[in-house]
């Protein structure tokens, strides 16, 4: 959830995620470019664009890279080539933000972002222009440094979003681009302080949100706009989950995913969230396909995407189909998952440990049903609903031994 802290000042991004949304000066000899005095208006950079960031979304990474890569070379001092190789290098990190193994590629590329984009930024006529790309580079890193909890470097990257994001307010072209950030910060800003009380001193450092305005006013987005409607969704999944909007949250996954299948972050969430809402063959068929796509070792598809989907099938072995040693097998590799995601306290380890020790019950394999509701025990938070759980379970078989050694 840590991640969540800086999606405060993320919404920058959102103004150059489709890099003809910015009114940007050419330069390139090209004749063809001639014709053009914005990027937004020269329809060959649109149709590469567009299919290249399509492509990053569905995770044909290399196809989209070299897309951009033909961009930089033919607009070697703009910062939007090296912003769309920045974000690609994100889209990696995000279906398991504690994978630090992108973040020195992704650290360069919007570094060299914001050195071309000042470069710009120096030429009156494209302050506006290079501001969006300075907002964006900078919201990026900040939200990288809170993942990986450097909180000063990400405070420091947030004041300076901040500060370029009210230099390109007023732009009548990008108003529906920039209400993608005003939405996002409204929601977050206003619930990072109630969630994590600890970090109120860092959020003073920014004006105050409405956390049901910002909601609003993503879904304005995710609705009407072009550029920023994949990622105002991409939010809005968060949010509705965080709300208890699960009905909501499920149809936004399930078109998410349909429209880029190949993407484990929107099939993680569309797996979710059917089975949240009792879509039982949909969840279903959604988790095989993640642990189908884990082993072909397709992009993105890893222990965070495996350990959802396992449990959802051990679940419904156990609980509907009644194959308890098929449960078992799932509940064991979502344990395994959660092993190499170093994810020994989530709720879906606790949950398949609990799992294992009713199916051990249902044995009459006692000592097996205690070992593994003692370590769900140990590893669940206290007082949280698994720690009751497995405290109760505990104290069942306790007093059904004590019942069986008085009957000998």
């Amino acid at each position: 959830m840590k991640s969540l802290i800086f999606n405060t000042i993320t919404f920058c991004f959102l103004t150059v995620i489709a890099i003809h949304s910015v009114s940007a000066q050419l330069y390139s000899s090209a004749d063809l470019d001639k014709n053009y005095d914005m990027i937004l208006k020269n329809p060959s950079v649109q149709i590469e664009s567009t299919e290249a960031i399509n492509m990053l979304y569905n995770y044909k990474f290399a196809e989209a890279d070299a897309e951009f890569r033909w961009l930089k070379y033919r607009y070697p001092k703009h910062p939007m080539p090296h912003f769309l190789m920045g974000l690609s290098e994100w889209w990696k990190i995000v279906p398991n933000t504690d994978n630090e193994s992108h973040d020195k590629a992704f650290l360069a590329q919007m570094d060299s972002t914001i050195a071309l984009a000042e470069e710009l930024y120096d030429v009156e006529k494209n302050k506006v222009e290079s501001a969006f790309f300075l907002a964006a580079a900078y919201a990026f890193k900040g939200r990288l440094y809170a993942e990986r909890e450097s909180w000063t470097k990400a405070a420091f990257a947030g004041k300076k979003s901040l500060k370029y994001f009210e230099q390109c307010k007023g732009n009548g072209d990008l108003s529906p681009e920039l209400l993608f950030g005003d939405g996002l910060y409204n929601y977050y800003a206003e619930w990072v302080p109630k969630e994590y009380p600890i970090l109120r001193p860092v959020m003073a450092l920014f004006p105050k949100g409405n956390k049901k305005l910002g909601e609003k006013q993503l879904e304005k987005v995710g609705n009407n706009a072009f550029y920023t409607r994949v990622e105002a969704r991409y939010f809005l999944l968060q949010i509705y989950s965080m709300e208890n909007e699960y009905g909501k949250a499920y149809e936004m996954a399930k078109y998410m995913w349909q429209t880029f299948p190949n993407n484990p972050y929107f099939e993680r969430y569309f797996c979710r969230t059917a089975f949240v809402t009792g879509k039982m063959a949909e969840a279903e068929k959604a988790a095989q396909n993640i642990l189908d796509k884990i082993g072909k070792g397709m992009p993105g598809y890893e222990g965070v995407s495996g350990r959802n989907a396992a449990y959802v099938l051990a679940y419904y072995n156990m609980q509907y189909h009644r194959n308890y040693d098929l449960a078992a097998q799932y509940y064991q590799k979502a344990i395994e998952f959660s092993a190499q995601t170093n994810s020994l306290n989530a709720g879906y380890y606790i949950s398949s440990l609990i799992g294992l020790g009713k199916i051990a019950e249902t044995k009459k394999d006692y000592d097996e049903a205690l070992k593994y509701y003692k370590l769900a025990d140990d590893k669940a938070d206290k007082k949280s609903s698994q720690d009751k759980e497995a405290k109760a379970a505990i104290a069942n078989l306790k007093k059904m031994k004590r019942e069986q050694r008085r009957k000998r």
